[in-house]
């Protein structure tokens, strides 16, 4: 039987002044899409409130739009996926192994204060399932506590965007919070590569993240050889 992921993206097109548009990070979905599609794993999108996902406009110029998001965008079907994602409550966690949450500042927003996404996170990871983030993803798993009350992150490694990196993409003064902080007060070990905006991943038993967009692939190649 096919191993089975769940990308999770945002619903959030702006950020809290409407006037600076943001979404999901397209490449940062299509790269790892493209690695678990060649592994002949079966993948499906889910998104906090369910629905359409809009896309980051920065994300789909030179050089950020790369072949494969290039061909996803080029794609009907595909960006059908993106208006039609499911929703939380709607997932049954017993057919998942793995989840990823992708990036874009969108996710900022709407990602971190879902109850439902923190329930199948919870699920699947303690079912023995990969949890993995790219870039700001991981503001998906700030929340997270498994049963015993403890916050998924406190103690392990992982890394993320970083608030240097924020600084270099000159955002820092509208983003909500700066989430490297907020991982390091709940206990998270966070790690960053010695120079911004290349590839970083972080390993840490079953919970696999990536740094920024350069790291995709890169996450969910890592994602693979656990699952």
């Amino acid at each position: 039987m096919p191993k089975r992921v769940l990308h999770v993206v945002t619903n959030v097109g702006h950020y809290a002044d409407p006037s600076h548009p943001t979404g999901l990070w397209l490449s940062e979905l299509t790269h790892a899409w493209h690695v678990f599609e060649t592994k002949g794993y079966e993948q499906r999108l889910v998104s906090p409130q369910g629905g359409v996902s809009p896309l980051e406009p920065r994300a789909l110029g030179w050089p950020n739009l790369d072949a494969t998001a290039k061909a996803w965008r080029a794609d009907p079907a595909r960006m059908k996926l993106l208006e039609t994602t499911a929703r939380p409550d709607e997932i049954d966690t017993k057919e998942l192994d793995a989840i990823y949450f992708t990036g874009g500042h969108g996710v900022m927003f709407d990602f971190a204060e879902s109850e439902e996404l923190q329930r199948v996170t919870r699920e699947i990871f303690e079912r023995g399932g990969v949890v993995s983030s790219v870039c700001h993803g991981y503001c998906g798993l700030l929340n997270t506590k498994l049963s015993d009350g403890a916050y998924l992150v406190a103690g392990r490694a992982l890394t993320g965007f970083s608030w240097n990196e924020e600084i270099l993409a000159g955002v820092s003064k509208i983003v909500p919070y700066d989430v490297e902080a907020e991982m390091k007060k709940r206990g998270a070990r966070y790690e960053k590569a010695l120079l911004p905006f290349v590839s970083n991943v972080v390993v840490d038993g079953r919970l696999v993240t990536g740094q920024n967009p350069q790291s995709a692939e890169a996450t969910a190649v890592a994602a693979t050889k656990l699952l």
